[in-house]
């Protein structure tokens, strides 16, 4: 299990890497002036659907269903199951881009209300949007065949088309000259990369020879179960992206570039959020999918206990670093070309906010797996719009006095609300099990965390000493010194105290 953790872990590293580089070239060439305002909000509105109708809710609903006709009726019947549903997954996609397209105005209107006041920028991005919505209907498809691979244990594929996002976006800008601005240049690489992730996920289910076809909508048991489980979880994914959508319609009435603030630290939060939390979900979802449904409790019970460690234990340091040092890390990363000082100095308060709520947020899809792996998507959604509610309070609350930074702190607490939610209520229906093992780690972590912390506040001065006479490269070389050194510090004393306490995070 551990194995397919680092797997998907480890493409979904690759894909944060080139997103990285992407997000580099970017900053460097849109700053966070009007074009990259109008522009992110192009990538986010197909984002936000994306993540309610297709990665979100539908893989939440299909993978245990899917799993469960696999298990009890074999290949045959689970791909004309997912025949069914990719079938009717394309004449719902295909009826939303229409419209969409038709009431784009309308639309963006709705999610940037702000950008009405400045017309040459609300027009742009009307403009992108409808370049970007296709990409909705094409990596909706991805994910069914995604969702397919993963219930056939095979997970580089969907793990690796991301990162043909990132490639295509920075091929784009690279011939922006192409383009009437660098906006309209990296709209047309997001649509296109949709369609590079679609023949990558597709030729890897034909190998598998698990590539479903077009087939007739029937109603039977599978389907049933699964629109059953659909429901709840639409909503309970419209409410997260609802607290997105906040974070959107707010700071478009704040001053230019708060929605590119927003952004760049949101893509490094998503670093550990992505590469640990998602990666650890992913495997997890099915493998406790599959012992439920066999009748082994105890092993589901034991394989979360073991994700949330390893999830905990590769997250901390991320955690330490975004709280203290977060304008070093925007500094070294992206100032460069148009994205100055003060453009480092904002984005890194906005990334401190997000990492308060970073523990929670990379446990969330282990803490969620209690629920789907049982078809329950109704518990997580209470949780979920619990949540939002107080997320979107918190934001409002906060705006005035802290801005942008506001809107951050709002979701970092509402993500606390949500993990707590969940396994309160996982807990108390016996639906999970912590024991001894995990609680060892917690202590390990945090031990070794705390020793992290110490380093990273006291070691900067000195070291800063030394970067201050290199001719260039300042910044990167600092960063890059208390990374490795912090990281070895980290290591050795976690490795150190799970071996005192007797705690191994993999199965013998």
């Amino acid at each position: 299990m551990f194995k397919k953790i680092l797997s998907v872990g480890g493409w979904t590293l690759v894909s944060r890497l080139t997103g990285f580089i992407r997000d580099v070239v970017i900053a460097a060439v849109m700053g966070v002036g009007p074009v990259a305002d109008a522009f992110f909000v192009a990538f986010r509105i197909p984002n936000h659907f994306r993540a309610i109708f297709g990665e979100g809710a539908f893989n939440n609903a299909f993978l245990p269903a899917y799993a469960q006709v696999l298990e009890t009726g074999g290949e045959k019947a689970a791909k004309s199951f997912a025949g069914r549903i990719v079938t009717l997954m394309l004449i719902v996609q295909i009826g939303l881009l229409v419209a969409a397209f038709l009431a784009m105005p309308g639309v963006v209107r709705l999610l940037a209300p702000g950008f009405s006041e400045d017309p040459a920028k609300f027009d742009l991005a009307v403009s992108l949007t409808r370049i970007t919505f296709p990409y909705l209907l094409l990596i909706t498809i991805v994910t069914i065949y995604s969702a397919i691979l993963n219930a056939h244990d095979r997970f580089w594929a969907a793990a690796a088309a991301p990162v043909l996002l990132n490639v295509a976006m920075i091929a784009a800008l690279a011939v922006v000259f192409l383009f009437p601005n660098a906006g309209y240049a990296a709209a047309w690489g997001v649509t296109v990369s949709g369609a590079l992730q679609l023949v990558l996920v597709w030729w890897e289910t034909k190998r598998a020879l698990a590539s479903p076809g077009i087939e007739r909508p029937r109603m039977d048991r599978p389907m049933k179960t699964f629109f059953k489980a659909l429901g709840p979880a639409v909503i309970g994914s419209a409410g997260v992206q609802l607290a997105i959508f906040a974070d959107t319609i707010i700071a478009s009435f704040l001053p230019t570039g708060a929605v590119s603030s927003l952004y760049y630290a949101d893509r490094l939060y998503q670093l550990p959020l992505g590469v640990i939390g998602i990666a650890a979900g992913t495997v997890l979802l099915p493998e406790m999918s599959r012992r439920i449904a066999s009748g082994d409790e105890a092993g589901a019970y034991a394989a979360q206990n073991r994700t949330i460690g390893l999830t905990l234990a590769l997250a901390a340091p991320f955690l330490v670093a975004f709280l203290l040092m977060p304008d070093l890390i925007m500094s070294a990363l992206f100032q460069r070309g148009a994205f100055d000082a003060e453009a480092a100095r904002r984005s890194g308060a906005v990334l401190a906010a997000y990492g308060l709520g970073l523990p929670a947020a990379v446990l969330i899809r282990s803490a969620v797996s209690s629920f789907y792996a049982r078809s329950d998507t109704a518990t997580p959604l209470i949780a979920s719009l619990t949540a939002v509610g107080v997320n979107v309070v918190v934001k409002i609350l906060l705006m005035d006095t802290y801005g942008v930074v506001g809107l951050a702190l709002g979701t970092a607490i509402g993500v606390w609300v949500n993990l707590a939610l969940l396994f309160a209520l996982a807990y108390r229906r016996g639906w999970t099990a912590p024991n001894r093992s995990l609680g060892g780690t917690c202590l390990a972590i945090v031990a070794a965390s705390v020793l992290l912390a110490i380093f990273t506040w006291f070691a900067p001065a000195p070291l800063e000493g030394w970067t201050a006479l290199l001719p260039v490269w300042r910044n990167e070389i600092l960063l890059g010194a208390l990374g490795l050194a912090g990281a070895l510090i980290y290591g050795g004393v976690l490795l150190a105290g799970l071996k005192a306490m007797g705690v191994r995070l993999a199965r013998r």
